[in-house]
């Protein structure tokens, strides 16, 4: 692919090793902001309110066409996720994932929410570039939704492509509390027969007596100094170690000589901190999530069921087809702790788009999505019956569904198609299309955010600062903003911006969401062209639950 630069990681793998520190930030310096200009720290009253006038001026300049009217109300109720496997959760209604909402671009969005749970929650409408007022995010841009209320989001849906909707409320994104958001393109250039949204999820609630808030606690207490996750070592690049401008430090690899390890699941607690609630139900904690290519921890959980469309293995859901249909995939990972690997048994794919926006054609044999990343994919059907297989990274475990076309045999539980170990890619290897390619100015604003805390003290944060939504960082409008994300710690983490899309360097990928290996930098652009509150955030429920979560500020 032409105008993507990369540099090679320490051999074939692509887990950080090294030696160095990555001290070429000093705390004095880390979360700075390197705009011009000086003076004191913005007040609270310097920024803009999420319900100001700018918001509202900003909505009016976008396209208003029809109104699309849905009615979604959260309720606890039993999900059935197949094989006569059923679990108590919490669900928009009582489907798994909740059903599909569908408008077109220039739509306007009228939802209104009917909490039914015994706890307040909300809607984030994730990916989308829409008013700051309706971004769902309790004590920020909204009140959380008590139990027992409801709540009308009405906003216009500015760009097509493949997004998703789903608490941002404690951990209850780890339950049954998502769903699809498709938004058409009105003048759709790609030409297919068919479409399969596919929605990978790892599941935990309501099985033998776990819950995300059980979860959380557990991994609350740390691993008693065994650090799994501290400021780690840098691998050497020639750049002090670190990888600077748009490479997150992954590579498309031919994996045939891959080694898929298991983790384990333990519980340790932590006795010099503060107790937590009791966890219960069994350990949940995982150790040995190796990853080629996340690194030697990639993941904290270690889940009983992984899904494909609210399915386990074991009684997968199919997608029927013709062999020769040209099928648009529109794949979504839900998961709460779980990068997938994708792959299509007996086929090749196409990618299209990356977190809604497209890129040019590059074709790959699997595809890997951390939290929050959605990317679209054609494909041609052949005749027969496909495993649609989605490996949880480093955690030994699967995900099925099924293609089917023809006859033949279904494809067992366990099935891992040859393609998984075959050519990756993820969204940082992907270009642009022309038609969405950031320009080429020179940011105005740098703000560095240094991701740091590790497993033994479970203490994630940015700039080593745990979440308080009066911490902001300041923007204007009209400015080219340049997100410098340093990864000081030895996990991954996917590192999610709302209410914009940011471009990766060298023309790369339009994203809201992006992989951050561990020792790593990455430096994303985007333009300051939607006023109000901004959420910036670990994608992983439980990194940002225990604080790896800030905010960007329009000043006034």
């Amino acid at each position: 692919m032409t105008g993507i630069t990369r540099r090679t990681v320490l051999g074939t793998g692509l887990a950080v090793a090294g030696s160095g520190l990555l001290t070429a930030c000093s705390d004095a310096t880390s979360g700075m902001d390197h705009s011009s200009g000086g003076g004191a720290a913005p007040s609270a009253s310097d920024y803009l309110a999420p319900d100001g006038k700018e918001v509202a001026a900003a909505e009016a300049r976008r396209p208003h066409g029809p109104e699309r009217k849905v009615r979604l109300t959260a309720v606890e109720t039993r999900l059935d996720l197949g094989g006569g496997r059923t679990v108590r959760s919490w669900a928009y209604g009582d489907d798994l994932p909740g059903k599909e909402v569908r408008v077109t671009a220039g739509d306007t969005l009228a939802l209104t929410l009917a909490n039914n749970l015994p706890q307040a929650t909300s809607v984030h409408w994730h990916g989308l570039a829409l008013r700051n007022d309706m971004d769902g995010v309790p004590g920020v841009t909204q009140r959380a939704i008590a139990a027992g209320s409801s709540f009308d989001y009405r906003f216009a849906v500015p760009h097509p492509g493949t997004y998703w909707f789903h608490p941002h409320s404690g951990v209850q994104q780890d339950r049954g509390l998502y769903a699809p958001l498709i938004v058409e393109d009105p003048r759709e250039p790609l030409k297919y027969d068919r479409e399969w949204v596919i929605v990978l999820d790892d599941w935990v609630d309501g099985v033998d007596g776990s819950t995300p808030d059980a979860v959380l606690a557990e991994l609350s207490q740390g691993m008693g100094g065994m650090d799994h996750g501290g400021s780690g070592g840098m691998g050497h690049d020639g750049s002090g170690g670190m990888e600077h401008g748009g490479s997150d430090g992954m590579e498309g690899h031919d994996m045939s000589n891959m080694s898929m390890a298991s983790g384990t699941s333990v519980r340790t607690a932590n006795a010099r901190r503060a107790p937590s609630p009791a966890p219960s139900g069994p350990s949940r904690m995982l150790m040995g999530a190796s990853s080629d290519l996340l690194g030697d921890d990639a993941g904290d959980v270690g889940y009983p069921h992984y899904l494909i469309n609210g399915r386990t293995p074991d009684s997968p859901s199919t997608f029927t087809a013709k062999p020769g249909d040209r099928i648009r995939l529109r794949i979504i990972n839900a998961g709460g702790d779980t990068a997938f690997r994708v792959a299509l048994g007996g086929h090749r794919l196409t990618v299209t788009h990356a977190d809604g926006f497209p890129v040019q054609h590059t074709r790959a044999d699997a595809l890997l999505l951390g939290m929050g990343e959605r990317i679209d994919a054609l494909v041609t059907a052949r005749d027969g019956a496909f495993p649609l297989t989605a490996l949880a990274e480093g955690k030994n475990s699967t995900a099925l569904a099924v293609l089917r076309t023809g006859g033949g045999a279904a494809p067992a539980a366990s099935v891992r198609p040859e393609e998984l170990k075959r050519r990756v890619l993820h969204g940082g290897q992907l270009t642009a299309d022309a038609s969405v390619r950031l320009g080429t100015e020179r940011p105005d604003r740098t703000i560095e955010f240094r991701l740091t805390g590790s497993m033994a003290k479970y203490d994630w944060a940015v700039n080593g600062r745990k979440y308080d939504p009066a911490q902001r960082y300041p923007v204007r409008s009209g400015e080219r903003v340049r997100l410098s994300f340093v990864n000081a710690t030895t996990m991954w983490h996917p590192m999610h911006l709302h209410g914009h899309t940011f471009a990766l360097a060298d023309g790369g990928a339009r994203k809201d969401t992006s992989i951050v290996l561990p020792g790593r930098r990455l430096a994303v652009d985007f333009d300051a062209d939607n006023p109000g509150l901004w959420m910036v955030h670990c994608h992983n429920v439980y990194h940002a639950e225990s604080g790896m979560m800030t905010v960007l500020g329009y000043l006034k």
